[in-house]
């Protein structure tokens, strides 16, 4: 237990407390934020500067002004904060719950009553004015640190089969060798270990259906063809199949498909047993160079393909990974981020290829993955109702896990750890403790003490990052950043998986574990990784096997109701520029009419989000020593000290076109800046403004500096808002009922 103090002591000891309400937080991004205190004082507080963030804890300074009507003209300064936030990653905004204020300066009073009134105020009123930050301005503004027990280790970077292809193509995965298993409301024989619809008929074929179309084979691994006349009892599962991917996706209408331009026609169907990738082109690749660099792209494919001129080596990006040949149907060899030609950093935001900048290394969008990485979506658990539903193939089996002194299940579906006398398991992203593996379940107040040291070899791994941060008598306080959704740190860029094949759970029930490879995942600034374009229109079967189509079961992605997004069209491109392309609709699931998206606490009945919650701030009950932890350690974070004068002037690559206007911004020692029309202004003791020495250009780039990231985040969430899905309603997820497939408690495929 001592170790998981050192842990995650900073995360715990602090019980904030929320009340639910029907009406959802409200977007308020607007500042100056405007405060009157008790004593008539006007206090204005301008857009926070972030500095730090360790799980739902901020760390930021923000100018501010008083004006006192006795006083005549604003009094400027800055104040430096620790503050508790609620995120919502569905809309990508941070909420402000709680606020302490441990330092302020101000330029002209030095009246030590005077702040403190100021701090209190501050401290009291922050909250109440329902302060709001984009999530993205978070991003392009924080440093880039990262905790140590956070980070991604030894993971498995060996490429798998690749394959290439110049047609038209589709992967079929199947985990292993085809199990069958008879599906009652078709009547026919299934292959259960896939997430695709194979199906044996009648007449002894195997029929592939997806995109519309069927294929048939004489064998579920195939070779498969078109089958222009599929047989008539066929007909039930193609509508099955169809109305479940399109309520998956979130289409409306007919129409709204065709938007997507997916190629519709027949495919070349590819199918493995084994972890693969498959890398196309429509013909032979058509490589495009790249404007500054000596870069070709290959224009006539939805895959990052590219050719180095200057080696006349190949290099593709599967998974977030590098890999390199000398020609694309080569040996392929894994090749580390830091080690790819410096011409990729070089690659313009709003080009064609610059999604691939977030796995580039040194650049703003790999700095802002890995950050985004780290922010989790917080959530309160109800401890008194909230229960876990954990089931087995058989009697519970748990084998040990390498260099810990826990174990896992691996006859179930759920995530099982065994540590002490005491059983462990995560749902949906909530911890929840038995006395044994078959239960009672109740919400957890603690995780077990070596869950960090889970190695990524084993498929629990995702499980430590799912986070307890508090605890109060009837609620515990939670969160989970992406790595509960298989992203990690990885070095200097962020990757999807670990690369590690999992070998699934075979008894009477078929069980499957997350996959790294085989669906073509691709990075997108806002909603994470999402699987490639071609998949989107209904290769998957949802809901396989049951009576009723009750919602995506998974388990190939992470959580085993978690279903990762669509892609766009390629042609949509420009994730960081103006022309942004993005992610297809997001999977959509409407709880008791509550619109909810890909944030997977809105799976649960008796989890509340801050996306249907507000703050009663003045019942908020503080213990001190997760505040005093963080206040006391104040300077050594930095607060007040301005970290970017070193003695030596660099000019920096900054974003092309900052725009200089009228701003106000901080410096780290506390000093306050505006930006009068292209020229930087510093507010005096004398409550005036006096233009900063040219002699000072670290300071001037400083600024320029934090006035362009501002500007970027801006860019960042206004993008954010243009791409954003609108939201379908339909009901919810229906309980499991027994029968076969891909279900909420796993897939049931006996054999």
């Amino acid at each position: 237990m001592k170790k998981l103090r050192l842990l995650v002591q900073p995360l715990l000891a602090f019980a904030f407390v929320f009340f639910y309400s029907g009406v959802k937080a409200q977007d308020n991004t607007e500042w100056p934020k405007v405060i009157t205190a008790n004593d008539g004082s006007i206090i204005k507080v301008y857009q926070p500067e972030p500095e730090s963030l360790s799980g739902d804890i901020l760390k930021f300074r923000a100018v501010v002004s008083v004006q006192n009507s006795e006083r005549g003209d604003p009094v400027f300064g800055t104040f430096w904060s620790v503050a508790t936030l609620s995120t919502d990653r569905d809309t990508r905004l941070v909420h402000l719950v709680y606020t302490r204020v441990p330092n302020l300066k101000l330029s002209s009073d030095s009246d030590v009553n005077h702040i403190a009134y100021l701090k209190t105020t501050l401290e009291t009123q922050l909250p109440q004015a329902g302060i709001t930050l984009p999530m993205d301005q978070l991003l392009t503004q924080l440093d880039n640190n990262i905790e140590q027990h956070k980070l991604a280790q030894n993971f498995d970077n060996n490429p798998p089969h690749i394959i290439y292809a110049n047609r038209p193509s589709i992967l079929v995965l199947i985990d292993g060798e085809p199990k069958m298993k008879k599906n009652p409301n078709w009547g026919l024989d299934a292959v259960v270990n896939t997430p695709y619809t194979i199906v044996r008929n009648t007449d002894g074929q195997f029929y592939l259906y997806g995109a519309k179309h069927w294929y048939r084979a004489p064998s579920a691994t195939g070779p498969f063809s078109p089958a222009n006349n599929p047989p008539a009892n066929l007909s039930k599962i193609a509508s099955d199949v169809d109305a479940a991917n399109d309520a998956q996706a979130g289409y409306s209408s007919n129409a709204e498909k065709s938007d997507d331009n997916v190629y519709t026609g027949y495919s070349d169907i590819i199918v493995s047993t084994q972890p693969a990738e498959l890398i196309q082109t429509n013909g032979q690749a058509n490589m495009v160079p790249i404007d500054n660099t000596a870069l070709l792209y290959a224009a006539n494919s939805s895959n990052d393909i590219f050719l180095d001129t200057n080696t006349q080596q190949y290099y593709i990006l599967i998974s977030g990974r590098w890999y390199t040949s000398n020609n694309l149907n080569g040996n392929w060899q894994n090749i580390e981020a830091n080690n790819i030609p410096k011409d990729f950093t070089k690659i313009s935001e709003g080009s064609p290829k610059d999604n691939v900048l977030a796995s580039v290394p040194g650049t703003y969008a790999a700095k802002e993955a890995i950050m985004d990485a780290q922010i989790p979506q917080t959530a309160k658990v109800d401890r008194n109702k909230a229960a876990a539903d954990v089931t087995y193939d058989g009697d519970p089996q748990f084998k040990p896990i390498e260099g810990t002194h826990m174990q896992y299940a691996v006859n179930t579906a759920s995530s099982v750890v065994h540590y002490g006398n005491q059983y462990y398991t995560v749902e949906s992203g909530v911890w929840f403790i038995a006395p044994s593996p078959n239960g009672p379940w109740s919400v957890a107040t603690e995780r077990p003490a070596e869950i960090d040291i889970i190695p990524p070899s084993y498929p629990v791994y995702n499980l430590k990052y799912v986070y307890i941060y508090d605890v109060t008598p009837d609620w515990v306080y939670i969160g989970y950043t992406p790595g509960y959704l298989n992203t990690f740190v990885y070095g200097p860029t962020v990757v999807y998986g670990t690369g590690y094949y999992y070998r699934p759970w075979w008894g009477n029930y078929y069980y499957p574990r997350p996959y790294t490879w085989g669906f073509n995942m691709m990075y997108n600034p806002w909603y994470g990784w999402g699987m490639g374009f071609n998949y989107s229109f209904g290769w998957f079967n949802i809901g396989f096997g049951t009576s009723i189509w009750n919602g995506w079961a998974g388990g190939w992605w992470g959580p085993r109701i978690y279903h990762p997004p669509y892609c766009w069209s390629p042609r949509n491109y420009g994730f960081y520029g103006r022309n942004v392309g993005g992610f297809a609709r997001r999977p959509v699931i409407i709880n008791n009419n509550r619109f909810v998206t890909n944030n997977i606490y809105n799976y649960r009945h008796d989890v509340i989000t801050n996306n249907r919650m507000v703050y009663n701030i003045r019942n908020v009950n503080i213990r001190n020593d997760r505040y005093n932890n963080n206040i006391n350690n104040i300077h050594n974070n930095n607060f007040g000290n301005d970290r970017n004068i070193r003695g030596e002037y660099v000019q920096p690559n900054l974003p092309n076109n900052v725009a200089r206007q009228n701003v106000i911004l901080s410096g780290r020692q506390g000093n306050v800046y505006r930006n009068q029309l292209g020229r930087w202004e510093q507010r005096t003791p004398q409550r005036q403004w006096a233009p900063v020495n040219n002699n000072h250009q670290e300071i001037i780039w400083n600024l320029d500096r934090q006035q362009a990231m501002q500007q970027r985040g801006q860019t960042r969430f206004q993008n954010f808002q243009m791409n954003r899905p609108a939201l379908v309603q339909r009901s919810s997820p229906a309980p499991y009922r027994g029968g076969g497939g891909n279900n909420n408690r796993g897939d049931r495929g006996e054999h």
